[in-house]
């Protein structure tokens, strides 16, 4: 009779539930409009930090699949152990439940199944009720004939109270014990498992003040549970002693809050997915804080407050630790604000692009001959960092010791939009037009954050391909376009190479054979950003020094102030990675690059008297081919001393001189680097006699081509105009000339100042080798 009754209630309630499904629509959400946190965490499983959801819970959302099956095991025999047998509803169990609470009244009883609990928790459903536990039957069923058992066990164990502010299996086994779900112990699952029943009673919900009370009660609870455990499974009798060990059990105020400018950037990039696997590695993460913050304190006395860096793996551009200031917590240096996303002055650490793209250009190779010294670009005119000019000097050693003066002058000759198209290409943002910047462009005007000047020197990393930065291992990316060639990339890397180490105090753990950094500094205009960035093994990190609000300092120096921070975590990195791999840098062995050589003075293709030829990278058909014409055999009068007026001729014996034009004669002087010039001509050779020798010609340097020069009236007779002429090493007198007027004379490499009038004129000037050039000049005078 008992058994026919309960069939047909159970069946009415069933079709109640069906009709309910019919009239509401099928196969509810169980997810839809459940607010969750995020769980965030590194590449290890380690967790980074937990969000609270909306309504301010800590909810996380996992598949069963997850979930340890000691818990659901535990937590089917606490609360519902014929779960997988009955259709939502256990009749006996609610007949139980009725006959003790409204006939008896002796005590209190629920009678809910899991599905009940979950149509409960789901519909805020209030089944104190007759009419609430009716309509909590009544979602039950309706549950039942859309959800598989797994799915409704599933949404019960994620949405499930596990006291304070909890909810969900995955949460509180994180909070609580530090660990996944999957990776629960026995007394750890049963723990969890007797929470839900009575929450309040045996963890509370805001903490309170009866924990040893509260820790009996939940104790007292595991303990029943460990018995029908023990009679359930008999094997695992024997770890009734892991129960009585001492009880540990955390607190939300314990959860971890790593990497907070890193999650901040991931939690804003993905706002819903509850489980966030990251690129970061906490081990790492954790490495560079330690040694920024130290590095901060110990230069604290020199004004160094604050420091940013950033580490990324190029092989797969995965961010592998970032640290957005040296303190989170310290408002005094606006800590919160990520210095990885703050625009700033790159400094002098976007030049290595530059060299790349004249090298891609076909304008250097690494050894070819730059010059170091004052130059005008209409008004413009470069310093260096020290104030001074080096004169003569290779590409590689004007890159690495950050030399302003060749990097602009070499800027501006490049085509093809130069470095403003190459920036805008690479995804630098908010870049302005071009003439914004003008020339200041190759030593930084143009700010980057440190994440888009970590992109670019993934590009000289990576062959030349834009690739963004990862976050997450899944995260799909989609190379950009090739922006510079393998072989400049390589060129460029190999010349960033032979950039030595700042001194740092103590002795370098590793020498050049054993790893190879190739790294630049930068400073940026008022002291206000000092940087280091570099590649090494498969890592690059760059490192930055200053302040957020954009105070200057002297003592922010690249190399004096971000580089000896940069080789300290180079240094700690190399110890904590022995797994990767970071010995020298070799270049792929497919690149279109041979090894030829180079006259060492002059760096060109050796003319047939160059006697001293260095070894130096080339790019076949690209790398510029001009052969060397410094070098030449002179016949000397043996009597006189003087240049022979006939080579060969007799009385003459042959001298191999350097023939330098005007300009760079003056640069070797002005840098103090005697060179071997050539004597003059014996004054009764004529132009005639001299004819036919090999010369640069005569080049105007001054006035510049397309400049309008502008007078003022007011002090036009002391106004004067420069003009100056670069000669062969051949020429020791310029003759200039307006229009048919001649104005006098300069000797080679010299200035000659005229006083202007305001018009359009015809300047030409020609040398005592019978060179000539000319060029146009208009002077206005000023409104």
């Amino acid at each position: 009779m008992k058994r026919t009754t309960a069939f047909t209630v159970t069946a009415v309630l069933l079709l109640l539930g069906l009709g309910l499904g019919y009239r509401i629509g099928f196969r509810p959400d169980l997810k839809d409009g459940l607010s969750l946190s995020q769980g965030v965490y590194d590449c290890r499983g380690n967790l980074l930090r937990i969000s609270l959801s909306r309504d301010e819970k800590y909810r996380l959302w996992v598949p069963l699949a997850k979930i340890s099956p000691l818990l659901v095991k535990a937590t089917l025999l606490h609360e519902d152990r014929w779960f997988f047998y009955h259709p939502g509803i256990n009749p006996g169990a609610l007949l139980r439940a009725v006959w003790h609470t409204y006939v008896k009244t002796d005590r209190r009883i629920g009678g809910s199944t899991i599905t009940m609990q979950v149509a409960r928790m789901r519909y805020r459903i209030t089944s104190r009720t007759l009419s609430g536990k009716l309509r909590q039957i009544c979602r039950a069923l309706y549950l039942e004939c859309f959800y598989t058992k797994r799915e409704i066990l599933e949404a019960y164990l994620n949405l499930a109270p596990y006291g304070l502010n909890i909810e969900g299996a995955a949460a509180a086994s994180q909070i609580y014990f530090d660990k996944s779900p999957m990776n629960l112990n026995l007394p750890e699952a049963l723990t969890l498992s007797v929470i839900p029943q009575s929450p309040i009673r045996r963890i509370g919900a805001s903490g309170g003040t009866e924990s040893e009370q509260k820790n009996r009660n939940l104790l007292k609870a595991r303990a029943a549970l460990f018995a029908k455990w023990s009679a359930t499974y008999p094997a695992d009798r024997e770890q009734k002693h892991l129960l009585e060990l001492p009880f540990q059990f955390r607190t939300p105020a314990t959860l971890p809050f790593l990497a907070p400018h890193f999650v901040q950037e991931v939690l804003a990039s993905d706002p819903f997915d509850s489980q966030i696997t990251t690129t970061l590695d906490l081990k790492l993460q954790k490495l560079l804080e330690r040694h920024a913050r130290g590095y901060v304190e110990d230069k604290r006395h020199v004004g160094i407050n604050n420091a940013s860096a950033l580490l990324i793996d190029y092989r797969t551009m995965e961010v592998k630790a970032l640290l957005g200031s040296a303190d989170f917590f310290n408002a005094a240096i606006q800590g919160q604000v990520d210095g990885t996303l703050a625009k700033r002055s790159p400094g002098s650490t976007v030049k290595p692009f530059i060299y790349a793209l004249a090298i891609d250009q076909g304008l250097i190779h690494p050894l070819s001959i730059l010059k170091d010294t004052a130059l005008n670009f209409g008004g413009y005119n470069p310093e260096n960092f020290d104030g001074d000019f080096a004169g003569p000097l290779n590409a590689t050693e004007a890159l690495i010791k950050s030399r302003n003066v060749p990097a602009v002058k070499l800027c501006s000759r490049l085509g093809d939009g130069g470095l403003h198209r190459f920036l805008f290409r690479a995804g630098v943002s908010k870049l302005k037009e071009p003439s914004h910047y003008g020339m200041t462009l190759a030593l930084g005007s143009a700010e980057t954050s440190m994440q888009e000047l970590v992109e670019l020197y993934a590009i000289l990393a990576g062959g030349g391909v834009a690739r963004p930065l990862k976050t997450r291992p899944a995260q799909k990316i989609e190379p950009g376009p090739r922006l510079l060639s393998r072989e400049a990339c390589a060129l460029v890397m190999s010349m960033l190479a032979t950039n030595p180490r700042p001194f740092q105090g103590y002795q370098q753990a590793w020498t050049r054979d054993d790893i190879s950094v190739a790294w630049k500094t930068g400073t940026s205009y008022g002291y206000r950003d000092a940087w280091s960035v570099g590649i090494f093994g498969p890592y690059i990190l760059a490192v930055w020094v200053g302040n957020f609000n954009g105070e200057g300092n002297p003592a922010f120096v690249g190399r004096d102030a971000a580089g000896p921070l940069f080789f300290q975590l180079v240094d700690s990195l190399r110890s904590a990675c022995p797994e990767v791999s970071m010995r020298q840098y070799s270049r792929p062995p497919d690149l279109n690059i041979a090894k030829v050589n180079v006259c060492a003075v002059s760096g060109m293709i050796p003319g047939p008297y160059c006697s001293h030829r260095i070894p130096t990278s080339f790019i076949p058909a690209k790398s510029p081919i001009k052969v060397c014409d410094i070098h030449r055999l002179i016949s000397i009068d043996s009597t006189t001393g003087l240049r022979a007026c006939i080579d060969g001729a007799p009385g003459t014996r042959p001298v191999v001189y350097e023939c330098w034009s005007s300009d760079m004669l003056a640069i070797f002087r002005q840098a103090g680097i005697p060179r071997m010039v050539p004597p003059p001509y014996d004054p009764e050779c004529g132009l005639q006699a001299r004819a036919g020798k090999r010369a640069t010609g005569l080049t105007i340097t001054s006035p510049q081509k397309d400049v309008t020069y502008t007078l003022r009236a007011a002090n036009l007779p002391e106004e004067k105009i420069p003009f100056t002429a670069v000669s062969d090493a051949d020429a020791r007198v310029v003759h200039w000339f307006i229009d048919a007027h001649y104005i006098g004379a300069s000797a080679s490499g010299q200035t000659l100042l005229w006083t202007p009038s305001p018009g359009t004129f015809m300047v030409r000037a020609v040398d005592d080798q019978g060179h000539s050039a000319r060029r146009v000049l208009k002077a206005v005078i000023a409104q």
